[in-house]
């Protein structure tokens, strides 16, 4: 696990959107796994401005997000297909048909459903680069503690924890789901390399857990710990826990002068 820790969350989102703009200009048929919540908002307004500069383009991008919530059509202000056309998809040229939601329809077998994606991951060559963000109680995508590390896309019933950090987010007025269907800590694994951001002093806590915790159901996203290419990006605050930040920084400084005499590349 390749842990980069920067002064602030706009250092994160920047070294992200390196990482994301370095597939799409490399490979011909790129695949983006995408996360929504408040951490990638960042990310992708700098690949928005990239792409505006001339930068990228998505044109040839395949998308997969790894979860939505159960119960809410797409058209619903809090569904994620809505989170992600208002953040990214309609501000570049991705084809929003290439762009994929593990939704599952009422009347339809949820457990076809999830089956059905895992094959269109598949087919569409697999994942290059996940985006993961972090919850406070270490769930990955919406994979929460006791979730399986063996599991496939599937419905999760969610948290209190998570309800109760997300409710913030719906009027008190409005249906807040309980379930969602999300991609598997299985699939997450299968992605060729995985990106991670944190940031914020309350996300500390689950940062330490998978960074340096004992490989757990209790925090999901130390499955991490077994993935060949797994980049954890922080900032100072969401790293404020782990005890050697110095050897992180400069690991870091040592991998990026190897890098940059070799011209090792990321193996997309």
């Amino acid at each position: 696990m390749q842990v980069i820790i920067f002064d602030d969350a706009q250092q994160v989102a920047n070294n992200a959107a390196q990482w994301v703009a370095e597939l799409i200009n490399k490979k011909s048929n790129p695949v983006l796994g995408l996360a929504t919540g408040n951490t990638p908002i960042s990310l992708y307004q700098q690949l928005v401005l990239k792409y505006q500069s001339g930068e990228i383009s998505f044109k040839n991008t395949t998308s997969f997000n790894l979860d939505e919530y159960l119960g809410i059509d797409e058209d619903n202000s809090q569904s994620y297909r809505h989170f992600m056309n208002e953040n990214l998809f309609n501000h570049v040229d991705i084809n929003k048909a290439k762009t994929y939601l593990p939704a599952c329809s009422q009347g339809e077998n949820p457990r076809e459903q999830g089956l059905r994606y895992e094959q269109m991951i598949k087919s569409a060559g697999g994942i290059d680069l996940q985006i993961l963000g972090i919850g406070a109680n270490g769930h990955i995508g919406f994979n929460e503690p006791t979730s399986s590390l063996a599991s496939r896309t599937r419905i999760k019933t969610l948290t209190q924890q998570t309800l109760s950090d997300n409710s913030r987010l719906f009027r008190a007025d409005e249906f807040q789901p309980t379930l969602a269907m999300t991609m598997g800590i299985a699939t997450i694994l299968d992605a060729r390399y995985v990106l991670l951001m944190a940031t914020g002093e309350n996300k500390a806590k689950a940062v330490k857990d998978m960074v340096t915790g004992s490989l757990s159901a209790m925090c999901p996203a130390s499955a991490l710990q077994m993935h060949e290419n797994a980049i954890v990006v922080l900032d100072k605050a969401a790293a404020s826990l782990l005890e050697e930040q110095e050897y992180y920084l400069w690991a870091n400084k040592q991998n990026n002068k190897i890098n940059q005499e070799f011209g090792l590349y990321h193996n997309y």
